[in-house]
C-alpha cells in the first residue's frame, strides 16, 4: 500500500513538471547586463587585482592595484574626443594606462589621489554601432590602469568615488555598484545643451584658451617629417619668461634638426643604446640632437634671429619672452621648426603621431595647464610674398593651455602695504613664496612678519634682523621667538597709500627685483574692486585700463625704462647689503563718481597684484590710522627712531 501511494506521488509530480514545460508563458530570464540597457556613453570601472608591496608599514601601506575602466558609445552620434573622470581617493599614484593619457599632461607616474581625467589615445573618438554594424573595436575603450594606492587591503577594495564623462553636453547620473569590485553609470545627452559642433565634420574646432600651441607637418618623408610649434598667448595677463617645453614621444620618435629653438640636452646615446640605432643602422647619430623620450625644448636668444643655420623662423629666438598681446601683439607668438625621425610601422609619409603629455613653463610667470593635442584643421600658411593664395599644412594639432594654480604651489611674488598715516611698512607675509624644509637657521614658518621701517624695504631680508627689532622696541610691538621666517620671494612690491584728499587720491607702486637676473619688458597689473573707476594717470611707467579684466590697471615701463636690473653689491660689499633693482612710479586717483569711497579703509589698496602674470602674494591687514594726520609727535619719533635704526645697522 505504501509502495502503490510512492509511486502515485512521483506520477503526480511528473505529469505536474510536464505540464509546466509545455506552458507558454515564458520563464523569468536573468537581469539584462547594464550596459544593454544604455543607449547612451555607458562607463564601467572594475577592480580586478591588488596585492601588498614593499615596504610593510604600519599606516599608509601602500599595494598594488589593477582596474579596468571601459567607454561604450551606445547612442546615435559619435563621441568626439571622450574624456572620463575618475574619482580615486586613496592617495593613488598611476603607473601606467593603457589606450589613454591624463587630460592634464601629466606623465605616468602620476599623483591623483583627487581624481584624474582620462582622454584617449590613440583613438580619441568613439563610434557608433550603427556606422561600424556593432563593432566593438570601434565602439569601446578599454582602459588598463596600473597603480599603487595606500591603506585599503584586503578585502575591501580600493575603489574611486565617482566616474562620469567630462564631455560637454551630457548627463552622467550618480554611478551604482555591482557587488564591491564594479561600479557602473550610463551618461545621457543633454537636450537643453547647444554645441557648436556639426555632425560629420572631419576635424575638431579649435578651441579658446590662455595658451595654444600649434603642431603643424610642413613636410613629409617616409621616415621623417619637418614639424612647425608655433606658441600664441591670449591671455592679457598671461606671460612666460625663458620658456620650456616638454612633452612625451609616443613612438621612439627623435628629433634630428631644430631652427628657432634648441634642446636643453643634445644627447643621442638613448638612440644609439636603443631600437632607434638597430632601425636606422646608416645614421650618424653624432650629429643628431635628442633622443630623450621626453625632451625639453627652450628658445634661442635674440642674436640667432638671422642665423641661416639655427635662426630665420618667423617669431622665433627672443629668448623664451612671450607678452601678452596688449603689450606687443607680435611678441606674443613663438615659433620654432625641428625635423622629426619615425620608427616602424609608421614608415609612410601620411602617418603622423602628435606628441603627448604637453608641459610650458617659464620663469617667474603663471602656471599653466595643457590639454592633449586634438586634431584639427590644417593651418593655412600666408605665401611670404604676399602675392599667391595661402597653402595648407599636411596636419595639424592644437593644443590648448589654460592659466592655474596647482594644490599646494606658492606665488613668486609678494606685495607689502604703507600708509602715510602709519610709519609701519606690513610686510610680505611669512613663506609668501614657500619656506625651504631645511633652513640655516631656526625660523617660525607661522610667526607673522615683523612690522618695518620704510628704509628696511631696501634691504635683504637677512639683512633686515636689526632694523626690524629694533623697530619693534621703539615702538613697542610684539616679537616672536624664534623670528619669523623670510618671504623667499624673487619679486617684492611695495604698494604706499600717498595722498588721500576730498576729491582724489594717490598711491605710489614700487618693484624690488631681488633675483640674480634682470626683467626684460616687464608688466605689472593692480585690481581695485572699487577705486580702478577712478583712475587718472601714471607718472613713470606706461598705464591704462586693461579691457576684458575688471577693475585692472595695466601698468609696464616706458621706452628705454622698461628693464629692472638685477640685485648687485652695495657701494661697499664687505660691508653694505645687496642692493635690489627697482622701479617706481606714483598713480593718481579721482573720487567723482565714485559715491562712499574710503580709501584708508581698503578701498585704495588692492585686491589683486600681478608682477609678469604671475598673481603675487598680499598681506592679510591693512596699515591702520587713529586719525588722517600725524602729529608733530609722532614725526619727531619717527626721526629718531630712523636714526637709532641706522645707527644699530652701522655697529
Amino acid at each position: 500500500m505504501a509502495v502503490t501511494t510512492f509511486f502515485s506521488l512521483c506520477l503526480l509530480i511528473i505529469t505536474a513538471a510536464l505540464q509546466v514545460a509545455g506552458q507558454t508563458t515564458p520563464v523569468a530570464e536573468a537581469p539584462a547586463p547594464a550596459a544593454d540597457d544604455c543607449n547612451g556613453i555607458f562607463l564601467q570601472y572594475v577592480f580586478t587585482s591588488g596585492s601588498k608591496i614593499k615596504p610593510t608599514l604600519k599606516a599608509r601601506q601602500p599595494y598594488k592595484f589593477q582596474s579596468i575602466l571601459s567607454i561604450t558609445n551606445n547612442g546615435l552620434d559619435e563621441l568626439k574626443l571622450w574624456r572620463v573622470f575618475v574619482g580615486f581617493q586613496h592617495d593613488e599614484i598611476l603607473v601606467s594606462a593603457s589606450n589613454a593619457v591624463l587630460d592634464d599632461g601629466e606623465s605616468f607616474p602620476a599623483l591623483v589621489g583627487n581624481g584624474t581625467v582620462f582622454a584617449g589615445f590613440p583613438a580619441a573618438d568613439l563610434k557608433t554601432a550603427i556606422e561600424t554594424a556593432g563593432d566593438t573595436t570601434q565602439t569601446t575603450a578599454q582602459i588598463k590602469i596600473v597603480g599603487t594606492q595606500f591603506g585599503v587591503g584586503s578585502p575591501n577594495v580600493p575603489m574611486p568615488s565617482n566616474i562620469s564623462l567630462e564631455n560637454d553636453g551630457f548627463i552622467c547620473p550618480k554611478p551604482s555598484m555591482q557587488g564591491k569590485s564594479v561600479m557602473q553609470v550610463c551618461c545621457i545627452k543633454d537636450e537643453k545643451f547647444k554645441t557648436n559642433l556639426t555632425l560629420g565634420e572631419k576635424f575638431s574646432p579649435r578651441q579658446d584658451g590662455d595658451l595654444t600651441i600649434m603642431y603643424d607637418i610642413l613636410r613629409t618623408y617616409d621616415s621623417n617629417y619637418w614639424a612647425q610649434v608655433t606658441i600664441a598667448n591670449h591671455n592679457p595677463l598671461g606671460r612666460l619668461d625663458n620658456w620650456k617645453l616638454s612633452w612625451d614621444w609616443m613612438k621612439d620618435e627623435f628629433i634630428w634638426e631644430m631652427k628657432g629653438a634648441y634642446p636643453s640636452v643634445v644627447d643621442t646615446s638613448e638612440c644609439v643604446f636603443g631600437p632607434q640605432a638597430k632601425f636606422y643602422q646608416n645614421l650618424d647619430f653624432s650629429t643628431g640632437l635628442n633622443c630623450q623620450r621626453r625632451p625639453t625644448l627652450i628658445d634661442l636668444p635674440l642674436e640667432k634671429t638671422n642665423d641661416t643655420k639655427l635662426g630665420m623662423i618667423p617669431f622665433c629666438c627672443r629668448n623664451g619672452t612671450i607678452l601678452p598681446p596688449a603689450m606687443d601683439p607680435s611678441k606674443s607668438v613663438s615659433a620654432f621648426q625641428m625635423n622629426v625621425f619615425k620608427m616602424p610601422p609608421d614608415l609612410n609619409r601620411s602617418s603622423f603621431t602628435p606628441p603627448q603629455n604637453w608641459k610650458i613653463e617659464g620663469r617667474l610667470n603663471p602656471d599653466y595647464k595643457c590639454g592633449p593635442p586634438v586634431r584639427v584643421s590644417p593651418t593655412q600658411v600666408p605665401d611670404p610674398s604676399g602675392l599667391l593664395p595661402a597653402t595648407s599644412v599636411f596636419a595639424s594639432w592644437q593644443v590648448v593651455c589654460n592659466i592655474t594654480q596647482p594644490k599646494g604651489a606658492s606665488p613668486r611674488c609678494c606685495v607689502s602695504f604703507s600708509a602715510f598715516y602709519n610709519e609701519s611698512i606690513i610686510p610680505c607675509p611669512t613663506c609668501a613664496c614657500g619656506c625651504p624644509s631645511n633652513t640655516g637657521r631656526t625660523c617660525s614658518t607661522k610667526a607673522p612678519a615683523l612690522l618695518l621701517p620704510s628704509q628696511a624695504l631696501l634691504v635683504p631680508f637677512d639683512n633686515r634682523t636689526k632694523m626690524s627689532l629694533a623697530w619693534a622696541d621703539i615702538n613697542h610691538l610684539p616679537v616672536s621667538n624664534p623670528l619669523p621666517c623670510g618671504d623667499n620671494c624673487g619679486v617684492s612690491i611695495n604698494w604706499h597709500l600717498f595722498t588721500d584728499y576730498r576729491g582724489g587720491w594717490s598711491a605710489r607702486i614700487t618693484i624690488f627685483n631681488w633675483e640674480d637676473a634682470a626683467f626684460a619688458d616687464w608688466f605689472t597689473a593692480v585690481e581695485l574692486d572699487k577705486a580702478a573707476a577712478g583712475f587718472d594717470a601714471v607718472y613713470s611707467f606706461n598705464g591704462t585700463m586693461l579691457d576684458g579684466v575688471n577693475n585692472t590697471i595695466f601698468m609696464q615701463g616706458l621706452p628705454g625704462l622698461n628693464y629692472i636690473v638685477a640685485e648687485a653689491d652695495g657701494a661697499n660689499p664687505e660691508k653694505d647689503p645687496r642692493v635690489p633693482g627697482k622701479q617706481q612710479s606714483v598713480i593718481s586717483f579721482t573720487k567723482k563718481n565714485i559715491p562712499n569711497i574710503n580709501i584708508a579703509a581698503g578701498d585704495g589698496f588692492p585686491t589683486k597684484l600681478y608682477f609678469n602674470g604671475e598673481e603675487c602674494s598680499l598681506p592679510k591687514v591693512l596699515p591702520t590710522s587713529s586719525s588722517s594726520r600725524i602729529s608733530s609727535f609722532t614725526v619727531t619719533t619717527s626721526i629718531l627712531a630712523a636714526v637709532v635704526v641706522f645707527m644699530l645697522v652701522r655697529q
